[in-house]
């Protein structure tokens, strides 16, 4: 499939689902790219925060290194798989930046994850699409009931404009994770709060 969303609660595991595959599928590939929008949980601008670009947005690229390490630490007894993992990361084969860096790209035989669509619109999703090169794969992934946006809600997201309008389209996959993989009070929150 050259196009798949990955739908879940919290913690059930759909980043990293995503970048393992993209792992997996690391040769068929030039590059993995790995995105999110920025949006601040208080929805301040990033504006406000000290220092340049990479200073602002780390914070928010920070639970898609958080997977990639502990993908990493699987790996612990095999020396010849971490190299791989760190090369991947020094030659810029896995690139984590974000979302407002697409525009105007053409993205050709990437491996591309955009992470927390559910904070997309449906233009953006469209228009992040409509980058796609040859031999290109795209992965969405979110939880359409964790919105971060005001704007947006469960049905009017990109994620789910996204899921409604392609299923049965024979270049796309879906998937909805419904277990809480990240521990027990994880999934107190989801089902409780």
């Amino acid at each position: 499939m050259k196009l798949v969303t990955i739908q879940g609660n919290a913690g059930t595991g759909k980043t990293l689902l995503a970048l393992a595959s993209a792992l997996e599928q690391r040769k068929n590939f030039r590059q993995i790219y790995i995105t999110r929008p920025i949006v601040p949980l208080s929805n301040k601008d990033i504006g406000f925060l000290p220092g340049d670009v990479k200073t602002k947005i780390d914070p928010y690229m920070a639970p898609i290194w958080d997977n990639l390490k502990f993908i990493r630490e699987q790996f612990a007894g095999d020396e010849k798989m971490l190299f791989k993992i760190d090369e991947l990361i020094r030659t810029e084969k896995i690139e984590i930046a974000p979302l407002a860096f697409i525009r105007g790209r053409t993205i050709t035989k990437i491996f591309f994850i955009v992470d927390e669509a559910q904070n997309l619109t449906p233009h953006e999703i469209k228009t992040i699409i409509s980058r796609a090169g040859e031999h290109t794969k795209i992965v969405f992934t979110g939880d359409i009931y964790q919105i971060d946006t005001p704007y947006l809600d469960s049905e009017s997201n990109g994620l789910s404009y996204l899921i409604e309008n392609a299923k049965k389209h024979p270049l796309y996959a879906h998937i909805t994770l419904q277990k809480g993989e990240r521990s027990e009070l994880a999934n107190l929150a989801t089902e409780l709060l």
